[in-house]
Formats: C-alpha cells, structure tokens, sequence
C-alpha cells in the first residue's frame, strides 16, 4: 500500500486541513487514511434505536431525488419549519461512550434538519492532536458513523486544540449550505480590560485550550454563524470571561461583504463551557436547593445572568430557563457532584444561547432612509424558537454533564433551487469509462478547483468520496445547457453499489448539487475473480472468494 501526499487533491483547496490519502493496492479506490482508525467500539452502533431511524434515509434519498427533478426545493414551499439540535459537552479529554443515540435525540419522533455539536476539552496532547488534524479524532468519526447511515452529512468542522465544532445536515438540505467559512481565536492575556484587572487579580494564565471557534454559513439564504467557545474557568473571573468573548467577537472575521464579523450575522448561536459560576452561595446552600429542586434560588446568582444585567451586548443574547441541575462538577460515571478534596461548587458552566439580529434605529431627522434590499428582512422572516433546554445526565465520562438545545427555526427560503443538477450518463462500472454530466441551474462564481466526486449512499462528509472528476480539466464536451466530465474507469470501484454525484464549490466550500441515486454495476473482473468485501481495520478491502 503506498501513501501518498497529493498536492492537488480536492482536500488540500480547504484550508488548514492537512489529509493523507491511500491509494488501494487495486488502483481502483482513494480512500481517507482516517477510516483506518476507525475505534472497533463502533461495531456496536447497530443499536435498536439506530436500526428504527435508519428507515428515514429512504425517504431522505427520495427527497433528495425529488429536488434534482425540475430543480425544486426540498420542502416544496417557500416558507418552512426547521429543527435545529444544539449539543456542548466538555468532555474532559475522555474517549467517547460507545452510544450517543440519546445525545442526538434519535428516538424522537420529530427529524432534526441540522445538527450543530461544540465539544471543549477533546484530548490535544501533542502527538494526540497531530494525529486527529491529519485522521480526525474519535469524536468526530463516532459523531459520522451515528448519523451518516440515517441520511445525515458532515457539511462543516473546525479544531482548535481541545475546541471542536462539527455541523451536520440532512443530505436534502446540503445543496442549500452554501457560503461556508470557519475561523478561531484564541483567548489571549492581552484582551484584559481594565474592568478584568480591577476585579480578577492576579489574572488568569492564558492556556492554548481556551478560546473561540465558529462556522458560519447560509441556510436558504439566511446567515447563521455558530460560536463554541471555552472560556476562564474559576469564579473571580467572571468579568476576564465577558472580556474574552468581547475579544472573540472582535478578532473573529469573515472574508464576506455583507457578514464580515460574527454579529453581521442574521442568528448566532454562543455554546459551550462558558464556565459562569453561581456566586456568593455556600456549599450546602448550593446542595441544599439542588437536592430539593427549587433552581430558581440560584438563578439571581449565576454569574452570566448578573453580568447580562451589566453589559449591553450580552442582553441582546436570550437563553432558555435552566430549568436543569448545574452541569459541573461531577464525580465521573455518577450523578454525585465533586467528593474529591478540591470539592468544587455546582455550576451551570455549559450553556447554549443564541441572539437574532436587531433591526438598525430608524434614521433621524433629516437623514435619508438606507436604501432597502429586495430581500431584507420583512420579505423574508426568520423566526427562532426554543423547543427544550436540558442536560443529559445519562452520560458519565467526564466531570461535566452535556447540555442540548433544541430549536425550531422559522424561515422563508431565499434560495429553493439548488445551483447545479448533475446526472450519471449512462451504465456505470469499473469495466468502462463513464461520463458526469451537469447543468448550471442558477449562476454562480465558479473555479478552476471545483470537482464532482462519486460517493457511496450513506457517506459521511464532503471529504468521503470513492473518487472525484476535476470540472475543468476532466471536461470533455460542453453545451449551452449541459457539461459533460470523464471518470476513468479505473477509479470506479470493482464492486460496484449504490452511489451519488456531489458537485463540489471550492469558493462556497460546500456541495452546491446531489444527483438522484443509481447503481454502479458490479465489474467483470470482480465477478470472474469472485471478489468480494472485506473490512480490515475500518477500511473496505477487496479479497477473493
């Protein structure tokens, strides 16, 4: 097996990704390396829960074929409901449980459309974190191989040290997940204010696992950015807290006219260990209002809702009532807060809130009223609301609980068909070359490093292809209405299967068209040589009969 660095390869376009990619010994597949260290507690994800929701990726596969024909939108209606599933969990660089169904919330009778995941402290030991920028790391391969066979893909993610923000869609929806761009901050001693040094002395040391990362994107147009940030732990630090986010809020920008900073953007959603602390309490008052469920004696001194008292900005962000037992600190696999000698008061540090644009002040006297876009924000409304706000005590390996917030987004589509329609031309199988062909259904800015990759039903990411056609290079005829690619049949995979055709946007960063299903026929060569699948290390192999 020869690996291989491919300077050209779709992956090296996306920045700040390094990939090292395989090339089977059969010439006939390119695989991410990453699949080889695929942990063998994923054997287990068959679960029952799984097994029922499973049956959903049909639809979802008829709905995505229903979107292609005559470029109609997945829903069919210009103004629709979307649910939104909100998880942060400091996970205290523990591996993953062997199940997240419950997490994901998978017996629930209502279908998530996007799934938005903040993990902080995922395990960035040096060799560790080299390792995961060039694999991905556990939780992000668990998180996949959950939702990638009911129908869900990986349409974003972004690493910084222990800092993980991974983005999944329903595949309906990914043509429609376009302007993708992810960026990071790292909270720095230099954003103290003079507020922080007054009331938090000495100050914090600054540590490379605490900061911000964010992935911004457009939903059918509109534009949503999604913060997980890791912010100063310790309760005199409340204020340095404020100053950090103020500081990620500032260096965070976006190579966009319309959306250069995070609050440019029409929602935004801040999660993760914000690490407020319930001040003043004493421990057994703390315990005492736990154990009898009366919350709201502690509301008045949590940390954030004070300081949203105090600053202007954060009273632009709403959060649901925490209704929910403070998430930190616990003793691992239990429900019992810290025994250890540091005995560490209850927190709700894990926190989800979300702030949707204001409207600008009308003009004042005099001044001329600023010009109206065809599609602002009366002709096209976005509406969020919160459907529960929750800890999920269930799970046990790491000192804090997750947090999940769900959310329905009510919105009319700016966009509702898709950018390109692509089909597969005729018979497909590793016998004889084949042929892509695509039509551009609504202009947009184009590169010379879009391609169009052959996927299997059920793929995780945009990165998880069989093989992929350069656009330009591999075009062989063109038309006014249509553009044909070749695919050597050497990168056809022998066995054939079920499969789709991505056309990938190197300058959205995003799948901008899904063919409908079809079927790759099973190769002569596989069937005189009886071959037949084998799975080696995570990784599909070909061995004879």
């Amino acid at each position: 097996m020869l690996i291989k660095q491919h300077d050209h390869h779709p992956a090296a376009v996306n920045p700040g990704r390094c990939w090292v990619w395989i090339r089977g010994g059969s010439g006939n597949t390119t695989e991410p390396l990453q699949d080889t260290l695929a942990p063998s507690s994923f054997d287990n994800l068959d679960t029952p829960n799984l097994r029922r929701v499973r049956a959903e990726y049909a639809l979802t596969l008829e709905t995505a074929e229903k979107m292609q024909v005559g470029g109609c939108s997945s829903q069919g209606a210009s103004q629709g409901g979307y649910r939104l599933h909100m998880v942060t969990w400091n996970v205290g660089t523990a591996e993953p449980p062997s199940d997240v169904a419950s997490l994901l919330q998978l017996d629930s009778q209502n279908a998530v459309d996007l799934y938005a995941i903040g993990l902080q402290e995922v395990n960035a030991t040096p060799l560790r974190f080299i390792a995961d920028l060039a694999f991905e790391d556990s939780w992000s391969l668990l998180f996949m191989a959950t939702l990638a066979p009911i129908g869900y893909v990986k349409v974003s993610s972004i690493r910084m040290q222990g800092l993980l923000l991974l983005l999944f869609s329903r595949q309906a929806h990914v043509p429609f997940i376009r302007d993708i761009q992810t960026t990071s901050s790292e909270a720095l001693a230099c954003c103290l204010s003079t507020r922080s040094l007054i009331h938090s002395f000495p100050p914090p040391t600054p540590k490379g696992n605490k900061g911000g990362v964010s992935v911004r994107l457009s939903f059918y147009g509109h534009m949503l950015c999604f913060l997980n940030c890791h912010l100063a732990a310790h309760m005199q630090y409340a204020t340095q807290r404020v100053d950090e986010f103020e500081y990620i809020l500032d260096s965070q920008d976006f190579d966009a006219h319309n959306t250069p900073h995070v609050l440019d953007h029409r929602v935004v959603f801040w999660f993760g260990d914000l690490n407020f602390r319930i001040a003043d309490h004493g421990m057994h008052f703390l315990r005492s209002a736990i154990n009898s469920s009366r919350l709201n004696l502690l509301w008045e001194k949590d940390q954030l809702t004070m300081m949203k008292k105090k600053e202007p900005f954060l009273q632009e962000f709403e959060e649901g009532p925490l209704s929910f037992k403070p998430t930190y600190k616990y003793d691992r696999f239990s429900e019992n807060y810290d025994t250890s000698g540091k005995k560490r008061k209850p927190a709700w540090t894990d926190r989800i809130l979300w702030r949707v644009k204001p409207k600008g002040p009308p003009p004042e006297e005099g001044e001329e009223p600023p010009q109206v876009a065809a599609d602002d924000d009366d002709e096209f409304p976005l509406k969020v609301s919160q459907e529960a706000y929750r800890s999920a005590t269930d799970y046990g390996v790491s000192d804090h609980k997750p947090v999940i917030g769900s959310f329905r987004l009510e919105l009319k589509k700016k966009s509702e068909t898709p950018l390109v329609r692509l089909w597969a031309e005729g018979d497909w199988s590793a016998d004889c070359d084949a042929m892509a062909t695509y039509s551009i259904l609504e202009p947009f800015a184009s590169s010379t490093w879009d391609w169009i990759g052959l996927y299997k039903v059920g793929f995780k990411s945009a990165m998880d292809y069989v093989t992929y056609a350069w656009v330009k290079d591999d075009e062989v005829s063109c038309s006014d209405a249509n553009v044909k690619v070749y695919v050597s049949k050497e990168e056809i995979p022998l066995l054939g299967g079920e499969c789709v055709l991505c056309y990938y946007s190197s300058n959205m960063q995003s799948i901008v068209g899904i063919s409908a299903p079809f079927h790759v026929q099973e190769s002569r060569a596989a069937i005189e040589q009886g071959l037949v699948p084998e799975n080696i290390n995570g990784l599909d192999k070909l061995t004879a009969n």
